[in-house]
């Protein structure tokens, strides 16, 4: 189970995270309903391939991806991988996806539009699971590097 790698990442990372169980987190707007905070203190996770290679680029829930940004900081124009494909890689559902407990090693990068914020709430490998980080945890659990790509 998914929630289950997540949990095992953070037990092997040394560090107590609650999973937040909810009806339904599958969406930026259920999240943020479901935690009652704003869309902008979710931290979506995307899975992106570019140049056949995968990155996963977290960002403030209320953003956008901007493909000239991405391209310009990737080298390369970002595609949706499909849905069994994202599963396969990552260990966890649409839906669900975070950088946690990850099947396959996968470069992981935060966005800028994150630093607006102190705390926020990616998933934990469910439709119905997250978690609370600060952004400073976030990086230091997870992060390859920070990026610009979310529009303005």
């Amino acid at each position: 189970m998914s929630v289950e790698t997540v949990k095992n990442f953070f037990h092997m990372k040394g560090k107590i995270v609650p999973i937040l169980k909810f009806e339904d987190t599958s969406t930026v707007a259920k999240a943020a309903e479901s935690l009652g905070v704003t869309p902008g203190e979710i931290a979506k996770s995307l899975l992106l391939q570019v140049q056949g290679d995968f990155v996963m680029v977290l960002m403030a829930g209320d953003k956008r991806l901007d493909n000239r940004k991405f391209k310009d900081a990737f080298n390369g124009k970002p595609k949706m991988p499909a849905v069994e494909q994202v599963l396969e890689l990552t260990g966890h559902p649409v839906g669900g996806v975070c950088p946690f407990g990850l099947r396959q090693e996968i470069p992981v990068y935060l966005d800028e539009s994150l630093k607006k914020y102190s705390v926020v709430y990616p998933a934990a490998g469910a439709p119905d699971a997250a978690v609370k980080l600060t952004v400073v945890e976030l990086e230091e659990l997870v992060a390859t590097g920070w990026v610009n790509v979310a529009q303005d």
